[in-house]
């Protein structure tokens, strides 16, 4: 009582009060820290304020479009260079082509699996864009001293001498280098730009959307230099100064990348998800005739902290696919001795078994993208030969038919935009709903809009086969391609953006690169196809001595034929998307333990 009146605090006051100000201290110090499990480039939890963010997402955005640039000065050209100084038909060019950037996308698992695996995301980032840039260094080497002779052959009036197999093989080498570099980076770099974006924080989590349209968006702005400036070059017969330009900007991309490498945030490779997937199909066959409990409250969850599984959150169970739960019913025999180790090729966790789920639910989706990638290819294929035999003359200037994608580009930019800022906020209000239209309904609105620029090619090309003249070219302006330039532009902003964040949000943590891998398959699988399609065509049409649809003259073709082909095609595609979007259910995750990230603190 004496000591109260002199002012003393008891001892147990000052106890309390000294961990008051401790645990403060540390919701403080944890405050400052990201939430969502991201380290930084030494491996301690990354602080909000010295990683990530925009500022790592501007310098992952240059470097996109830098290295866009670099890609789309060799592939933009690619099938006039096939054709020009290579000496290929129209029809082997494009299914080059085709071939070639199937490969490229092909590439991107090749960089998802090391990425989750074992490199992380900013180590195969960087050396696969070793690689391209590498490849790029090549072709042009290639180029100036075996390919490009006499010098300015190529330029559509002078021809090219004959090539020895060595060069052509130099040559095959360099882009397929390109191929393997390109297609290891580009799913990495994309999930890599999300990782700077805490989800947990909700100002950041609004911009790690964001951050997939303006990718989408820095994709095409450094596609525009290659498809005008670099375009015109190439097409004057200057390729030997394109491909060094693309290796140029390519460099510089990397050394920007690199110049980040304090500021990025990172998620550690969790191990091989080929094992955790094979366990639970192994396991569930293991238990085939085991019954599965009446409650899910009965499946094995582990303890939290399961070696096998790299997830940070666990995923909530999901009733589909109800065989593969048997991998997670626990037996007599999983734990016959005490305190012996589950063995996991016959006990997994739920978390282990709705991965496999979630794989499996986003294979319907990913396989009704592949014909939109079909349509897409056709951009750089077949709309180039198009609109090599119409009126390329605007006034005084010569526009170089690959240059056309420009309006594609324009066309992405102005959707992203008006979508963003336009449609979106008017959709929230008409659902009264924040998340507007769901990526699934985005996806198949591209597709609508993919049948739109397949009618529009297959129109112009009805017009054009109408007013060919005398030199084998059509009077018709180029010009007349951009509505289906601009149409395929506006379905990628709905299709290709929707993919990136529908597959970045719905696969499971440990395979975060394999979802953005679907999205660059698809478009690889659709080149494949493109050829296959083109292949059966010709073979189709050419029959009884006739010229076929896609001839090496298209004025006694009917390559209008085969755009209504495609839009017919797609329109199956699209029904069969709905009913696999209407069976699709979402990925459901349990909240992040906080309390056992303070611990990592």
């Amino acid at each position: 009582m004496e000591d109260q009146q002199k002012g003393v605090v008891p001892m147990p006051m000052k106890i309390d009060a000294q961990l008051s100000a401790e645990w403060q201290k540390n919701d403080q110090d944890f405050s400052c820290n990201t939430q969502d499990g991201s380290v930084d480039f030494k491996g301690r939890p990354a602080v909000k304020a010295t990683t990530g963010g925009w500022t790592a997402g501007f310098l992952i955005l240059f470097n996109q479009g830098l290295a866009t640039l670099a890609f789309f000065g060799v592939g933009v050209n690619l099938v006039l260079f096939l054709t020009r100084v290579i000496n290929q038909s129209n029809a082997d060019a494009a299914n080059s082509v085709s071939k070639w950037t199937g490969t490229v996308y092909l590439f991107s698992l090749v960089g998802a699996f090391l990425s989750d695996s074992y490199w992380g995301r900013y180590k195969t980032c960087a050396i696969f864009q070793l690689i391209f840039v590498a490849g790029l260094a090549l072709l042009s080497l290639s180029s100036y001293f075996l390919l490009v002779k006499p010098d300015g052959c190529g330029d559509g009036h002078d021809p090219c001498d004959p090539h020895s197999s060595t060069a052509v093989g130099v040559f095959y080498l360099s882009i397929y280098l390109v191929a393997l570099g390109n297609g290891g980076y580009q799913p990495n770099i994309a999930t890599f730009g999300a990782d700077q974006f805490d989800e947990e924080d909700t100002r950041e989590a609004h911009s790690k959307i964001s951050f997939f349209s303006y990718f989408y968006l820095a994709l095409n702005l450094g596609s525009l230099v290659s498809n005008t400036f670099l375009s015109y070059f190439q097409d004057r017969g200057l390729w030997v100064l394109g491909f060094w330009a693309s290796a140029g900007s390519a460099f510089l991309g990397l050394v920007l990348f690199l110049a980040g490498t304090r500021r990025y945030r990172h998620f550690k490779p969790g191990g091989n998800p080929l094992s955790r997937v094979t366990q639970v199909i192994v396991a569930a066959s293991k238990k085939w005739t085991t019954s599965l409990p009446p409650s899910s409250d009965h499946l094995y969850d582990g303890d939290g902290k399961d070696p096998t599984s790299c997830a940070v959150r666990r995923i909530l169970h999901t009733d589909g696919f109800r065989f593969l739960d048997r991998a997670a019913v626990v037996d007599a025999r999983d734990f016959s001795r005490p305190c012996s180790a589950r063995d996991p090729w016959r006990l997994c966790t739920v978390t282990q078994v709705e991965e496999v789920k979630c794989v499996l639910r986003l294979l319907p989706i990913w396989l009704c993208t592949i014909l939109y990638s079909v349509v897409f290819t056709q951009m750089a294929s077949l709309f180039v030969e198009q609109g090599a035999v119409m009126n390329t003359q605007v006034g005084t200037f010569h526009v170089p038919p690959a240059s056309m994608s420009a309006f594609d580009i324009v066309s992405v930019a102005f959707f992203i935009f008006f979508y963003r800022h336009l449609l979106h906020p008017l959709v929230c209000r008409i659902k009264k709903d924040s998340k507007g239209l769901t990526e699934l309904q985005r996806m198949g609105i591209g597709l609508v809009i993919a049948v739109l620029a397949m009618v529009a090619a297959g129109t112009v090309e009805i017009f054009r086969l109408r007013y060919v003249t005398d030199d084998g070219n059509s009077s018709l302006n180029v010009m007349w391609q951009i509505p289906q330039y601009a149409l395929i532009g506006a379905s990628e902003v709905f299709m290709y953006v929707g993919q990136l964040e529908f597959f970045n949000s719905q696969a499971p943590d440990g395979l975060k690169s394999f979802g953005s891998a679907l999205c660059m398959t698809s478009i690889s699988l659709g080149n494949y196809v493109s050829s296959v399609i083109v292949t059966i065509v010709m073979d189709i049409t050419t029959k009884r001595n006739k010229p076929g649809w896609i001839p090496g003259d298209l004025n006694r073709g009917h390559m209008d034929r085969f755009y209504f082909l495609l839009a017919a095609m797609t329109v199956v595609d699209f029904v069969v998307y709905l009913i696999c979007a209407r069976w699709y259910k979402s990925t459901r995750w349990e909240s992040r333990d906080l309390g056992s990230v303070k611990e990592l603190v």
